[in-house]
């Protein structure tokens, strides 16, 4: 039985999963969109590499949900961006609706999937998500920290001119302004960086992973990041189809761990087969503490407004 990845919106963050995902050959991958042709030709376009890149992965654009049916894992990217003029709230209340639509439709087709959710605001759209669904909270995942995790590594691996593969590192929180990357747990070959560089180049590093995306969107403008996010799902999905137990940051809703009740909030995740088997907990400083109930604090504000 091969596995079945479906991926709601194949903007560019969707059609990038899927290239990532078919070019793996982790999956046979659906693509779906409600604009008619968008998925059917991205889909197709992406098939016809498959020779070149010797691979049998199969993948497909649709409209209609029954083609989605008994996936494993469901990738939710759907939503609109925040335009000119419209407020926070506006936003959230417009890809609340999506969410609600997308989420009906999926668990009625793939009752047993596992949901990875990419939709903005991050943390408050898994929220809704797992309200919705009805899943169990190890079925409900956002994916935040890998994305926000590899830009600290990029940066870290920049400073230091060393090889990426050296570098490990650690965010924690909500995927915004208030995330929190901790330089304690993040190392170069095991050394951690608080020794290999001084606190002012930390500062600035931490700072410019904060403002990861926002940096990207004032390049391109009229786009936001997308090699990296689908990048980061496709990640998460590997270790779960191939039952990695891999741990990764991840958006999980928490019942008491790290003293947060009943929130989404980015965390160090065990992924495996069956989506979340742990969220690993580790000693927080004080600051680091605070710096954590801080950005769970903005989460709650945002879930609130859309009553989840």
């Amino acid at each position: 039985m091969r596995n079945k990845v479906t991926i709601v919106g194949s903007g560019n963050v969707g059609a990038t999963a899927a290239h990532w995902m078919a070019s793996k050959e982790l999956a046979d991958v659906v693509l779906i969109d409600i604009i008619e042709g968008v998925p059917q030709g991205k889909a197709l376009d992406l098939l016809e590499a498959m020779p070149i890149e010797k691979k049998d992965s199969h993948v497909i654009g649709t409209q209609d949900y029954a083609d989605t049916a008994n996936s494993d894992i469901v990738v939710i990217t759907a939503g609109v961006p925040r335009k000119p003029g419209m407020s926070r709230d506006d936003l959230l209340n417009i890809n609340h609706k999506i969410m609600k639509d997308v989420v009906e439709k999926v668990v009625h087709h793939s009752p047993n999937c596992i949901l990875i959710i990419v939709s903005n605001p991050l943390d408050a759209m898994a929220q809704a998500a797992y309200k919705l669904s009805g899943f169990s909270r190890n079925r409900v995942i956002g994916m935040a920290g890998v994305l926000d995790s590899a830009r600290f590594r990029t940066f870290i691996a920049q400073e230091l001119k060393v090889s990426v593969e050296n570098v490990t590192a650690f965010v924690l929180g909500g995927h915004g302004d208030t995330m929190v990357p901790l330089p304690r747990y993040s190392t170069v070959a095991g050394i951690p960086i608080t020794e290999l560089m001084d606190e002012s180049t930390l500062g600035r590093l931490v700072q410019r992973t904060r403002d990861g995306g926002a940096e990207i969107v004032k390049y391109l403008k009229t786009g936001s990041a997308y090699y990296a996010p689908s990048a980061a799902v496709t990640e998460m999905a590997e270790a779960i189809l191939k039952d990695k137990k891999k741990i990764l940051p991840c958006a999980a809703y928490l019942e008491g761990e790290y003293g947060l009740q009943g929130l989404f909030v980015g965390v160090p995740c065990k992924l495996g087969a069956r989506g979340i088997e742990q969220i690993v907990e580790i000693k927080l400083t004080p600051e680091e503490k605070t710096a954590l109930d801080k950005s769970a604090g903005a989460v709650k504000e945002l879930v609130s407004v859309i009553g989840v």
